[in-house]
This record gives C-alpha cells, structure tokens and sequence, in this order.
C-alpha cells in the first residue's frame, strides 16, 4: 500500500514511524509514541530510579529529553528534515520515581523555514510539570521518500 502524500495525518504518521524506527534515544529511555498528527505529538515516559537525582525527583535532563522528543516528532511531522534551532524549559514542580510524563507538542507557528512549538510536561495526574518552546529549522531531506 502506499502512502497518500496529499493526506497530511498519514504523511505525519508516516514521518513519525521512519523517525521512531532510528530514534535509539527516545526507544532506550522506555518513551513511547503516543500520537501524532500535522505539527502535534505526544510522548510519555515513566520516571525510572536510574533517572532521579541526589534530590530523589527526576534529573531535569530526562524532562527536557521527553519534551524535546515530542518538539521533534511534531515539527517532523511534514516530511522535512527539520532540527532544533533554540530550545528553553521552565520548570514548574518535581517529578518522582514512579510517575508517567506526557510531553504535548502543539505548533504555534511554521512560516518558511523556521517553527516555533509549544510542550506541556504533566504527570499521571494532569499536573503541569514543565513548559518548553522549541524553535526549529527544515534542512535538507526528509523522514521518507517522496514519490519519484
């Protein structure tokens, strides 16, 4: 079967199952793909032990990791090769061993080259954990390969 390209959710679902396939980093931390759609994604993650710090809440870097994530599966997900230009988390209360985050990408604006994308972290509960903003940029290629 092939793939629709004037489908914008299959072109994004597509994107995303070429990336997932090779996205060692997000795989090995135990991050599953939750959903995807045209400039949307959505990542979670369960806190392990091994990611907690001398605080015993979630290292900051994991956080980060799972937002900046699901900013790449959603600014992908037009079958550009697009990367992160500038990125910046705030964060707002600690995660603990234990917990289920979920990162909600959401594009806020795509114009040329260049895309801004809002991340809501929140835990099991619905409580807001971190924010992140990713800029991005479309370089060359793309997730899959358009029809010759």
């Amino acid at each position: 079967m092939s793939l629709d390209f004037s489908d914008p959710l299959a072109v994004a679902r597509a994107s995303a199952a070429a990336m997932w396939e090779k996205d060692l980093a997000s795989r090995s931390l135990g991050m599953s793909l939750d959903a995807v759609g045209p400039g949307e994604a959505r990542l979670s993650l369960t806190v392990t032990a091994a990611m907690t710090n001398g605080h015993k809440t979630c290292h900051g870097g994991y956080i980060f990791t799972l937002a900046d994530s699901a900013f790449a599966f959603a600014c992908n997900s037009y079958n550009q090769n697009t990367v992160a230009q500038h990125c910046s988390v705030t964060f707002l209360r600690p995660a603990f061993e234990g917990d289920r985050l979920t990162a909600s990408a959401r594009e806020v604006s795509r114009i040329g080259r260049g895309g801004i994308y809002d991340i809501k972290v929140t835990n099991q509960n619905g409580e807001h954990v971190a924010e992140f903003r990713g800029h991005s940029r479309t370089v060359k290629g793309t997730p899959i390969a358009a029809p010759g």
